[in-house]
């Protein structure tokens, strides 16, 4: 029998809690959980992979930091235990949805739906837009088609998606 969001609800409650100085080596494990297989595919010895992340961490934390640097970002656990982040940004106009990421074990599982519902419930009651961009490949474009989000725009390397109230949204 397949479970409904309210069963899901409950047998899943989600937390977001302000992410701190002391979530940083969760984040690091999530960001290596997120990155590892196409890192690991390259060949490299282990200690290379490891600095290449460490590397690739830090220059995302720091450009997250430079470019949003009003954005909430949120530790998503499930109890009290941390299985992801939710990194947002917020305008006047609109909400941009910076990162969000899961760990492997919590993928699949209607959370990110969960999550990305809760910030499209949010940008609908104020009345403005929720941006966001993913890597070309990533297998989230086809939620976030499903969840009624449209491509703006596109580059090389990314896909400009923008869901707004009318725009539809996932049931």
């Amino acid at each position: 029998m397949e479970e409904t969001q309210e069963q899901a609800d409950q047998l899943h409650p989600l937390e977001l809690r302000s992410a701190c100085e002391g979530d940083l080596p969760f984040l690091f494990s999530l960001y290596c959980d997120v990155r590892s297989p196409e890192v690991n595919a390259w060949g490299w010895p282990a200690s290379q992979v490891d600095a290449f992340l460490r590397m690739q961490f830090d220059a995302q934390r720091r450009s997250y930091q430079a470019a949003y640097p009003q954005a909430t970002h949120h530790i998503v656990c499930v109890g009290s235990v941390p299985i992801g982040r939710r990194l947002v940004a917020a305008t006047p106009e609109a909400v941009r949805l910076v990162d969000i990421a899961l760990l492997s074990a919590y993928r699949n599982r209607g959370i990110g739906t969960r999550l990305i519902q809760q910030l499209m419930d949010e940008t609908a009651a104020a009345r403005v837009a929720l941006n966001l961009q993913v890597l070309r490949g990533n297998p989230a474009q086809r939620l976030y088609e499903r969840m009624g989000f449209s491509e703006t725009g596109a580059d090389a390397m990314y896909i400009t998606m923008q869901w707004s109230v009318g725009a539809g949204r996932c049931a």
